[in-house]
């Protein structure tokens, strides 16, 4: 008779054979739980919907293409993860600015990759008008990120390296806005 084999929960270290302390790790060789900060780059299209003006008309497109900073932290929580981060986007058509906040929650999937869903609030800096005044709304969004391993680029990094991200947000349900970029962990 073997002698029974006992789990330890995951958040728990473990005794290795030559007496040192093991720590439970996700797929990518991170901590299982712990904080998991970055940052990143993207690029991408912000279209707000056609509006009606005080006097009753209606106006053309907001929108234009954005190049955004983005800075945040990750609170992985075993096969789930939380976070928070902080963006500034640069407009390059009839948005100037656009900057906010937003939370984050979703999955963690393969090597390094997560999918979740967002949300938070944007102040949108308009820099030709056309009857849109400057924003403040809230945004959803949802999102996937894949690091190199998991679309067959292992050898290009180490085993978690950078991430690739797909998202789109929305604005009160008045605007798409599509991005990729890509995600540096620090």
């Amino acid at each position: 008779m073997g002698t029974p084999v006992q789990s330890t929960p995951l958040d728990q270290t473990t005794s290795t054979t030559n007496g040192a302390r093991a720590r439970a790790t996700s797929p990518d060789g991170t901590n299982a739980f712990g904080i998991e900060p970055y940052f990143g780059i993207l690029g991408g299209y912000d279209s707000y919907d056609r509006s009606t003006d005080i006097n009753g008309n209606r106006s053309g497109r907001l929108d234009g293409a954005q190049i955004e900073g983005l800075i945040g932290v990750n609170i992985p929580l075993g096969a789930v993860f939380v976070g928070v981060e902080g963006h500034g986007a640069r407009g390059f058509g009839d948005i100037r600015w656009e900057y906010g906040v937003r939370g984050r929650g979703g999955f963690r999937m393969g090597d390094s990759g997560l999918i979740y869903a967002s949300a938070g609030y944007t102040w949108t800096n308009v820099l030709n008008r056309r009857g849109f005044d400057d924003r403040k709304s809230w945004v959803w969004g949802i999102g996937v990120e894949a690091g190199p391993r998991d679309i067959g680029l292992g050898g290009v990094t180490s085993r978690s390296g950078p991430r690739f991200r797909l998202s789109v947000e929305t604005a009160d349900f008045n605007s798409l806005r599509p991005m990729a970029g890509v995600i540096f962990h620090f």
